[in-house]
């Protein structure tokens, strides 16, 4: 019998998605009769628009669309987003700089699949979403840290990333709006940023996925106004914007000989993207922005609802997030109090009391890189954020 392992190390060594993997345990004690809240899941709790649906049904019936189209994406859609990349971040890119993939997550591990050798190194902001290193360790990369706290409200200093810059920086992950944060750079911020990273010669990996969901005074700013031109990947997708995480389509902007590379690799890995979902897709981003804006109404009711609460809770501290739909509490003054008989020690263990006692699903800062910390949706409808709160603060109240 062979000794060899089963499994790759390559493989083995990916971790499951900790967010994925908390939505699927409250999911499941739901399905188990349990009144369990979800805090977990990055999702919008909107259906997608009626008139992208529609388009979809359409597709479907359409014998063309059942076939195998150009795998680097529907020519149409491709000048679709050139289109929308323009209007909405102000940057003018041709359709050959588009490469439409399967959702915002094979986008991630394309653009550092193309542009990593192995000893590559990253340098990431942390809190960090969960995908991001393993796509860096597939591509054979090196992640460096730069470590962000709630005293800056998650946002990292173009001193810090140059203390954390080496002669073997190669990229430098650029998230704004912030998951799982909600942090928002200034306009200032992203310019200094973007010009210490065009002087030294770095790629600039930039996700702008949550661009149109800002609150009060912040703005988005791409950070690509401010590189050399043959210099960065922007991320992005339907999902956020328009309800449409279930759909699966995502796409990649760069130079074009990166855009070519990383459609070579895509014809080997999927070929073409749904066609049924890129129609969809197509009719989303030709559309204007105003089921977004609804969206947003009720995000920052809910986002102002759940820092007040949150902060009312003794030892939590919660930032007040300028973008996405996330907040990151610090729990880190209850660690080691007694809470019905138990001392948790890390925010992991919180978290999975807070699951079993108060049946409410929150994702750990183990997860994002920074342990002592919380992330929960806002994404959810106005009575179970109220409720699932109240649970989480009638809990902790009883740390001692």
């Amino acid at each position: 019998m062979s000794t060899r392992p089963r499994i790759s190390a390559r493989i083995s060594a990916i971790a499951e998605s900790a967010t994925l993997a908390v939505d699927a345990k409250a999911k499941a004690m739901k399905a188990a009769g349990r009144p369990v809240i979800g805090f977990g899941a990055g999702e919008p709790d909107f259906p997608t628009p009626g008139y992208i649906v529609e388009a979809a049904v359409e597709a479907a019936k359409t014998p063309k669309f059942h076939k195998y189209t150009p795998a680097g994406g529907l020519p149409e859609l491709k000048q679709a987003v050139a289109d929308k990349t323009l209007r909405d971040s102000g940057v003018q890119v041709s359709a050959d700089q588009v490469l439409i993939t399967n959702g915002g997550k094979q986008a991630v591990y394309q653009a550092f699949a193309t542009l990593l050798d192995p000893g590559d190194e990253v340098l990431v902001v942390a809190p960090y979403w969960t995908t991001y290193p393993e796509a860096i360790k597939l591509a054979g990369g090196v992640q460096v840290d730069v470590v962000t706290d709630e005293s800056t409200g998650y946002l990292a200093s173009v001193e810090q990333l140059e203390a954390a810059r080496t002669e073997r920086t190669k990229v430098l992950l650029f998230v704004s709006p912030s998951n799982p944060t909600g942090a928002v750079y200034s306009r200032e911020q992203v310019e200094a940023i973007g010009r210490w990273a065009g002087e030294h010669g770095l790629w600039v990996v930039t996700d702008e996925i949550y661009e149109h969901l800002v609150y009060g005074g912040a703005e988005f700013t791409s950070i690509v106004h401010y590189l050399p031109a043959d210099h960065w990947v922007i991320l992005n997708g339907v999902a956020k914007t328009y309800a449409m995480t279930g759909w699966r389509v995502g796409w990649l902007i760069g130079p074009k000989d990166v855009v070519k590379a990383a459609t070579n690799l895509q014809s080997h890995a999927t070929s073409n993207v749904s066609n049924v979902a890129q129609v969809a897709a197509l009719a989303a981003v030709r559309g204007d922005l105003s089921a977004v804006e609804e969206m947003k109404t009720a995000f920052d009711r809910r986002r102002k609802t759940m820092v007040r609460m949150l902060n009312e809770i003794p030892g939590v501290l919660c930032p007040e997030p300028e973008g996405a739909f996330y907040v990151y509490p610090s729990v880190k003054e209850l660690l080691g109090k007694e809470i019905r008989g138990k001392r948790p020690q890390t925010s992991a263990e919180l978290a999975e009391l807070v699951l079993e006692e108060a049946e409410v699903a929150v994702v750990p800062g183990e997860a994002f890189g920074t342990p002592g910390y919380f992330r929960l949706s806002y994404a959810l409808g106005d009575d179970d954020l109220a409720e699932g709160v109240s649970r989480i603060a009638k809990l902790l109240s009883e740390a001692r």
